[in-house]
């Protein structure tokens, strides 16, 4: 598994080339990224969601429910910023198999929401979790993609990912 491992996939070298010639647009998530962490948090933890992912740049959030784990659901962000967007879901218990203790989510999504202002022209464009197998995703302005195990990830938080 993805245990004790970081798999590291280099992006594009043509996007990596202009990289310090760009830099980080706010969108309209960043404005509300404490929204959009609470909502994620709620949703991972008692509403039977077991896979997120937050698409900081685009303004989306992708979704993979634990009933319906093939049907993944895409949330633009007027509609996942809109209040009681998680009265939708049903709540359910915390799944049993989750790798991931139910406290370290808030955790992680506070790392996830550090690393999108990190740094402006190598920031976050996505960040996901995974809490069944434990796995961190992380995609930078750079095109580089990482999986991380969520308890390196914590660990490392001070350290630069880009």
């Amino acid at each position: 598994g993805m245990a004790n491992r970081w798999l590291q996939i280099r992006g594009d070298p043509s996007i990596r080339q202009f990289l310090f010639s760009q830099s980080r647009v706010n969108s309209e998530f960043d404005d509300h990224l404490d929204t959009v962490r609470e909502n994620v948090g709620l949703l991972l933890h008692e509403h039977g969601i077991f896979h997120a992912k937050i698409h900081f740049s685009s303004g989306q959030v992708t979704l993979w429910p634990m009933l319906d784990p093939y049907n993944y659901q895409v949330h633009l962000k007027e509609e996942f910023l809109a209040p009681g967007f998680v009265r939708q879901f049903d709540p359910r218990p915390y799944p049993v198999n989750a790798m991931v203790p139910p406290a370290q989510i808030r955790t992680i999504l506070e790392i996830l929401c550090t690393l999108r202002h990190k740094d402006g022209s190598i920031y976050l464009r996505s960040g996901s979790l995974n809490v069944i197998n434990g796995t961190v995703g992380l995609n930078f302005s750079c095109d580089g993609s990482h999986y991380i195990d969520f308890r390196e990830f914590i660990q490392q938080r001070e350290e630069v990912y880009g």
